[in-house]
């Protein structure tokens, strides 16, 4: 039977997957799209898109066809994070902030969820505030390639300065978007568009998943240029096969580790559909590298939890105790078949 992390762990990169839920960038991105060279070749572009991220997903269940209600996929989810001892999760997406927000209260402290809405709608920076101080979201999320402007663009000072009054971090995807087939040249792909704002608003926590997503280098260069940008290691990290050089996540890692050191990594997996749930996967493999590299466990401590508890602000008594809950939550997963994704 699986059994628990035997560390503390939050994940600090999961989506809440509500069908039908699309971001605002991304859904005008798609609009734009067809708009310029029609639906039909929308429709082609998202097929192959499918068939391409389905042949990587190195093994695992594919998302469930049927529609689950909000409460089943809630008690799911709950489920996920007893049977895997986490901390934590935080779910950066699920569809809209109201609706994340009713999520995450459900389970304080071991749900979290960031705000996620287009930093050039009108009021974005209104919508922040009120996504923090009344909805208890604890972070803002944002999908740098499908914006209609320069990330870097005054027009969204406003939010950034919202973001660093109210103390919150702030996770921007930059890179490869959308699986093979998917965006690799727009403008906004290249993190090192964040640098003046980065620089210019240096109270917030900028966080760059993916290592960069194929945008690497230009991340280090970045890291280098602002110290208040951090690093999460979610995702299949499948970019690595299609840029020069012979990468693997222990080399990432160390590259990482020997630049930008373990205060600004942080763990997540990406984690999204049911009944994947949390990808045990890719909390092995992190844990099989800092092990190769022989990373302090204070310093590893720091990966799998410091850096996140940190930046989101998380009191000590939310630390989860080994053994509390576990047992339970394990029968009641081996009931339903939902012992975790294969490693």
């Amino acid at each position: 039977m699986l059994q628990p992390i035997p560390r503390r762990v939050i994940d600090f990169h999961a989506h809440f997957v509500v069908p039908g839920a699309r971001s605002e960038a991304w859904a005008r991105w798609e609009e734009e799209y067809a708009a310029q060279f029609g639906r039909a070749k929308l429709e082609l572009w998202r097929e192959r898109q499918r068939k391409n991220i389905a042949a990587r997903w190195r093994g695992l269940a594919d998302a469930e066809d049927r529609v689950q209600s909000e409460e089943e996929a809630v008690a799911r989810w709950k489920q996920q994070v007893d049977v895997h001892g986490l901390n934590a999760i935080v779910f950066l997406t699920g569809g809209g902030n109201d609706r994340l927000s009713r999520i995450v209260r459900q389970y304080p402290g071991r749900f979290i969820g960031f705000a996620h809405h287009d930093p050039f709608a009108p009021n974005a920076a209104d919508e922040l505030e009120r996504a923090v101080t009344e909805l208890g979201l604890r972070g803002y999320k944002v999908l740098a390639p499908v914006l209609s402007k320069p990330v870097d663009d005054p027009a969204a000072f406003p939010v950034w300065e919202t973001a660093e009054r109210l103390g919150i971090p702030v996770l921007i995807h930059f890179g490869i978007l959308g699986g093979g087939g998917g965006i690799a040249g727009a403008d906004n792909c290249n993190p090192l568009r964040l640098e003046r704002v980065a620089q210019g608003f240096p109270g917030v926590p900028f966080v760059i998943p993916h290592f960069g997503a194929g945008y690497m280098r230009e991340l280090l260069l970045l890291c280098w240029s602002c110290p208040n940008v951090h690093v999460d290691t979610s995702g299949s990290l499948q970019w690595m096969r299609w840029v020069p050089g012979d990468m693997t996540l222990r080399s990432v890692l160390r590259t990482f580790l020997e630049s930008v050191g373990p205060e600004r990594i942080l763990f997540g997996t990406d984690s999204s559909a049911l009944p994947r749930g949390f990808i045990r996967m890719y909390y092995d493999e992190l844990q099989r590298a800092c092990w190769s590299l022989n990373v302090p466990e204070e310093h590893q401590d720091l990966i799998f939890y410091g850096n996140a508890a940190r930046l989101l602000r998380l009191p000590p008594e939310t630390a989860w105790k080994p053994g509390e809950g576990t047992a339970a939550a394990m029968a009641v997963a081996a009931a339903v078949g939902e012992g975790g994704p294969r490693a």
